[in-house]
C-alpha cells in the first residue's frame, strides 16, 4: 500500500491511497507505529497537500558510490564495502518544497535515489532478516555541495544543508524493486536512468552492514545510492525523480 503525510485545512495527518489514487483514507495515528486504524474520513489527493512522509527522528544514513557508473564518473571504483555517512533530519522536505541553493556553494548537483524507511530496532540484522525491518521504500535526492565536498575532503556540510534531502511523494510497502528503474530529470531533460538491479551492494546487505556499525531505529530512512548522470541545479530549475511504480518526486531549486 502506499501511505502518504499530508496536510488538510489546519491538520497533518497519515492517510493510504486508495485504488485509483485520487483519495486519501485518513488514519488515526502514524501507521507505522499505530497501525492502519481508519478514521471513516476520505480527503481527495487533490485537496491535499503531500509532505515529506516520514521525518526521521534519528538518522538518514545514505551510501556512496553504489553504481559503478556513478563512481565511475566521481573517479573511482566503486567501494567494496558500502560506503556510509549520515545527513541529519533538519534537511528533509516533501515533494514540491524548495530546495535552498547555499551562498557557500556555487555548485549543487541532484542525485536521485531510492530511499528504505526503516520499520523496527535493528541491530546486527542479517541479510537474510533484512526485509523484516523494512516499513517501506520512498525517493531521495540526496542533493549535494559538490564544491563543498570537494573542499572539504569529507561530506557533512556538503550533504548536509537544511532542504538537501528531499523525501516522497509517498511511502510504498509493498514496492518490487527487482525491474525497477530510477530516472531524474532536470526540466524535463532527462539526466540520470538506471535499473535498481545495478546497485553495487544490495538492499539487504546495504541494512546488515548498516546495522552492524550502529543500531537503526522505526523512521530512519536509508539513501541507497545513485546512478551515474548527476549534474548542477542552478536558480528555478525544477527536478524531478521517477521510481517505476513509485511515483515521481518533484523539487524547484531556488537561490535565495
Amino acid at each position: 500500500m502506499k501511505i502518504a503525510r499530508f496536510s488538510h485545512g489546519e491538520s497533518i495527518s497519515f492517510g493510504v491511497l486508495d485504488e485509483e489514487e485520487s483519495e486519501l483514507v485518513v488514519l488515526k495515528a502514524d501507521p507505522m507505529y499505530a497501525g492502519y486504524e481508519p478514521t471513516g474520513q476520505r480527503v481527495a489527493l487533490a485537496d491535499a497537500t503531500l509532505l515529506a512522509p516520514v521525518i526521521p527522528r534519528s538518522k538518514i544514513v545514505a551510501v556512496g558510490k553504489n553504481y559503478r557508473d556513478h563512481a565511475a564518473e566521481m573517479g573511482g571504483e566503486a567501494p567494496t564495502e558500502p560506503l556510509l555517512f549520515l545527513k541529519p533530519n533538519t534537511s528533509v522536505i516533501g515533494t514540491a518544497d524548495i530546495i535552498v541553493l547555499p551562498p557557500q556553494s556555487e555548485q549543487v548537483e541532484h542525485e536521485g535515489e531510492v530511499a528504505v524507511v526503516i520499520g523496527r530496532v535493528a541491530k546486527n540484522v542479517s541479510e537474510a532478516d533484512a526485509a523484516g525491518v523494512v516499513f517501506g521504500y520512498t525517493i531521495a535526492n540526496d542533493v549535494t555541495a559538490r564544491d563543498l565536498q570537494r573542499r572539504d575532503g569529507q561530506w557533512s556540510r556538503a550533504k548536509g544543508f537544511d532542504t538537501f534531502c528531499p523525501l516522497g511523494p509517498v511511502i510504498d510497502t509493498d514496492l518490487d524493486l527487482e525491474a525497477g528503474t530510477i530516472e531524474t530529470r532536470v526540466n524535463g531533460e532527462v539526466r540520470q536512468h538506471g535499473s535498481l538491479s545495478d546497485m553495487v551492494h544490495s538492499i539487504p546487505a546495504i541494512i546488515a552492514y548498516a546495522s552492524s556499525v550502529f543500531t537503526l531505529l522505526p523512521g530512519d530512512v536509508i539513501l541507497t545510492g545513485t546512478p551515474a548522470g548527476v549534474g548542477p541545479l542552478v536558480d528555478g530549475d525544477v527536478v524531478e525523480v521517477e521510481v517505476s511504480g513509485l511515483g515521481t518526486l518533484t523539487n524547484t531549486a531556488r537561490r535565495m
